[in-house]
């Protein structure tokens, strides 16, 4: 089960929406420039860890809270502590809850539509049979909001399984959910890195070759 669950995890983090963007054609003097189409990849998943991690953080305060003054707590901190114990129904609903707003959050911070559309709109990009400016703005709101719900749906089912199998068979696994997401998606950047780096060096040798016979001619 935790192989296929990293499988899912590279897979859900590796999937992304191709917007189609198209450049239109202009002439500069007697040159023509433009004419290309391209396309804007957009994650599946946006917000990467962050939410897990905020969602997680805002649950542990008043358990942490009541460690730090576990003699003089009043009674409904107490419930409120033995109620979001890790593994309680209430605490895994909050916590999925969280996830999913964090996940719409940190997606408005990160790739804010309005922002993206007029950095197309300077650059000539458009969506065919869309407007630039406010209407570009209001289709990439669509489906940025689209693609956060599945993003964080998973994010929450991937981090409540192992709360899930807690609560139900009192089974305690070495790393939680958030700890395999941040593992997994730090492991595909290193490897992302790499490769870019080892094609930056091929691309440096083959220059250095090609200066090298050049000036031997």
């Amino acid at each position: 089960m935790a192989i296929g669950l990293v499988l899912f995890i590279v897979w859900m983090e590796r999937a992304q929406r191709r917007l189609f963007v198209t450049y239109p054609k202009r002439q500069v003097g007697n040159k023509v420039y433009g004419g290309e189409s391209s396309h804007l990849p957009i994650k599946l998943n946006v917000s990467g860890v962050i939410p897990p991690i905020f969602a997680s953080s805002v649950l542990l305060m008043p358990t942490t809270y009541a460690s730090f003054n576990a003699q003089n707590l009043p009674d409904w901190l107490q419930t409120t502590v033995a109620v979001l114990g890790r593994g309680h129904p209430l605490y895994m609903t909050l916590y999925a809850v969280l996830i999913i707003g964090f996940a719409f959050f940190y997606t408005s911070v990160v790739l804010p539509a309005e922002a993206t559309a007029e950095n197309l709109k300077k650059y000539g990009g458009v969506f065919p049979g869309i407007r630039p400016g406010k209407k570009s703005a209001e289709f990439i709101d669509y489906v940025l909001t689209r693609l956060t719900v599945i993003g964080g749906l998973y994010l929450a089912f991937v981090c409540l399984i192992p709360e899930f199998f807690f609560y139900k068979d009192n089974l305690s696994f070495a790393i939680g959910g958030t700890s395999i997401l941040i593992v997994v998606s730090v492991t595909m950047d290193t490897v992302a890195q790499i490769q870019s780096h080892l094609v930056a060096q091929q691309y440096e040798g083959l220059l250095k070759k090609s200066k090298l016979r050049g000036a031997r001619r």
